[in-house]
C-alpha cells in the first residue's frame, strides 16, 4: 500500500466494472443478471443506501439477492450521520481488499461523487474546527433556501439535497474556499481503474419506471418506514431523510402534502433528480464510457456486458 493524500490506496489499481445511470434505470436488475456470468461482489455507490432503516425509499437490493451476492456499502450509518464521498472511498479500500480473489467486484450506483472519489482519487478534505462546525450546523439545520446559499458560495454546486448543500456552505464559510476548489485538488489516482458502463433509457420510459417504482414503494410501506424513524427521534431534516421520497413522506406526515398528491410529488422530485444524474454522467465520465440502452431485458444487457468485458481482458 502507499499513502495518497492521507489515505491508503493499492499500488496497482484493480480494473473494475462500474455500472452507473439514473435512479430507476435498472442498475440493480442488471447487476443481479451479471451474477449468472461471474461470481460477483457488488459495491453500492449510492449515498442513500448507506443509511440503516432507509430501505424501501432507497430501493435497496432485496434480502435474497444480498444473501446470494455479497454487497458492500449498504447499512453503514444511522440517519442523521453525515457520510461523505471521501469516507466512502476510504471504506472502499477495505471492501475491495476483503472481496475474495475468486469474486469480481462491480461498482453499482448513481451517486456521481462516490464514483468520482473511487476512480479519480480523494480530494484533500480540509480540517474543520469542531466547535465552530457544530455551531454552524445548528444554524444550517434551520436555514431556509440552503441550496441558494450553496450556489452563491460555490458556483460549482450542482444540487444534491440539503445534506450536500450544508456541506458546501460549511466548507466555504469555515475554510474560506469553496468545496469545488478542494475537490479540484484531488489526489493523483483513485482506488480503482474504472471500466464505465452507463445505462440510459428514453425519458418517457424512465418516467414510467419511476412512477411504477414509486407506487410500489408506497404500497410496501414507505410512509410507515418514515413514521417509524421519526418516532425513534430522527429529525425530519436529518441526513438521509432529506432525500427524494423521504422529504415528501415527511411533508405528508406533517399534514403539508395530501395523500392523493404524494405519489405525484415523489415522481416529480425523482424525475428532477434523475435528470441531474443523467447530466452529471453525460458530462463527467470519460469519452470512452460505454453507453447501453437499458430498454433491453436485464439478462440481455448482462450478457452483452460480460462479453465485452471478456474481450477487454484478452
Amino acid at each position: 500500500m502507499r499513502s495518497n493524500g492521507g489515505s491508503d490506496v493499492p499500488e496497482t489499481r484493480r480494473r473494475v466494472p462500474v455500472l452507473v445511470g439514473p435512479t430507476a434505470v435498472g442498475k440493480t436488475a442488471v447487476a443481479e443478471a451479471l451474477a449468472a456470468h461471474w461470481p460477483i461482489a457488488v459495491i453500492s455507490a449510492d449515498s442513500r443506501q448507506v443509511y440503516r432503516g432507509l430501505d424501501i425509499g432507497t430501493a435497496k437490493p432485496s434480502g435474497p439477492l444480498r444473501a446470494r451476492v455479497p454487497h458492500w456499502g449498504i447499512d453503514l450509518v444511522d440517519p442523521g450521520e453525515r457520510y461523505s464521498a471521501g469516507r466512502f472511498a476510504r471504506d472502499a479500500v477495505a471492501w475491495l481488499a476483503a472481496i475474495p480473489a475468486d469474486r469480481q467486484p462491480v461498482i453499482v450506483g448513481g451517486t456521481g461523487f462516490y464514483v468520482r472519489a473511487l476512480a479519480d482519487g480523494l480530494f484533500h478534505e480540509p480540517v474543520l474546527d469542531p466547535a465552530r462546525r457544530t455551531r454552524l450546523r445548528d444554524h444550517l439545520n434551520a436555514a431556509e433556501a440552503l441550496a441558494a446559499w450553496a450556489v452563491r458560495l460555490d458556483t460549482g454546486f450542482s444540487g444534491g439535497g440539503r445534506q450536500r448543500a450544508a456541506r458546501v456552505v460549511e466548507v466555504a464559510l469555515l475554510t474560506g474556499r469553496p468545496l469545488s476548489w478542494w475537490q479540484a485538488h484531488a489526489a493523483a489516482s483513485g482506488v480503482i481503474e474504472p471500466w464505465y458502463v452507463r445505462l440510459t433509457v428514453p425519458r418517457a420510459v424512465l418516467r414510467r419506471r419511476i412512477t411504477e417504482r414509486t407506487a410500489a414503494m408506497l404500497t410496501q410501506g414507505l410512509v410507515a418506514e418514515v413514521e417509524a424513524l421519526l418516532a425513534r427521534g430522527v429529525r425530519p431534516d436529518a441526513p438521509g431523510l432529506d432525500g427524494v421520497g423521504y422529504r415528501e413522506a415527511v411533508a405528508h406526515l406533517r399534514g403539508e402534502l395530501d395523500s392523493g398528491a404524494l405519489l405525484d410529488a415523489i415522481v416529480r422530485a425523482t424525475g428532477r433528480y434523475a435528470k441531474r444524474q443523467e447530466t452529471w454522467f453525460r458530462h463527467q465520465l470519460p469519452g470512452d464510457t460505454w453507453t447501453l440502452d437499458a430498454t433491453a431485458p436485464p439478462a440481455a444487457l448482462a450478457a452483452e456486458i460480460a462479453a465485452r468485458w471478456a474481450g477487454r481482458e484478452t
